[in-house]
């Protein structure tokens, strides 16, 4: 059975989307920018403040949803500069110290709002 998973932990969606979908164990957060909930504001700074951010809303719904950090199996990351890239690694490592999920980083034109880095992220149980 489909369940469909919001959180005010986490910024509301910005368009007609949830923000995770879980569906037999396994549970699809949608892309998250670095949207301070309790503002619904971009948070200031830089590329580190942003994944910082973005991993605290991730957090807050994979709770919501009843999954933790361990159970991520894929992430992909979309950077609005690729000269971020090892930035934003630091900052992600910090939560990915262990059991580091596939993943993907991707540089793109233009991210919403503005943002400068954007994460979606699936989780698994099993």
């Amino acid at each position: 059975m489909k369940r469909i998973i919001n959180t005010s932990g986490a910024p509301a969606a910005i368009g007609p989307y949830s923000q995770a979908v879980e569906i037999n164990n396994t549970l699809y957060i949608s892309g998250q920018v670095a949207i301070d909930p309790s503002t619904a504001k971009m948070v200031e700074g830089g590329i580190r403040e942003q994944t910082r951010q973005v991993l605290k809303n991730i957090e807050a719904i994979l709770q919501a949803a009843g999954y933790s950090f361990v159970e991520v199996v894929k992430s992909t990351c979309l950077l609005k500069d690729m000269a971020d890239f090892r930035a934003m690694n630091e900052v992600y490592g910090e939560v990915y110290f262990e059991h580091q999920p596939a993943r993907a980083a991707f540089a793109v034109k233009e991210l919403p709002l503005g943002a400068l880095i954007e994460i979606e992220t699936i989780a698994a149980k099993g």
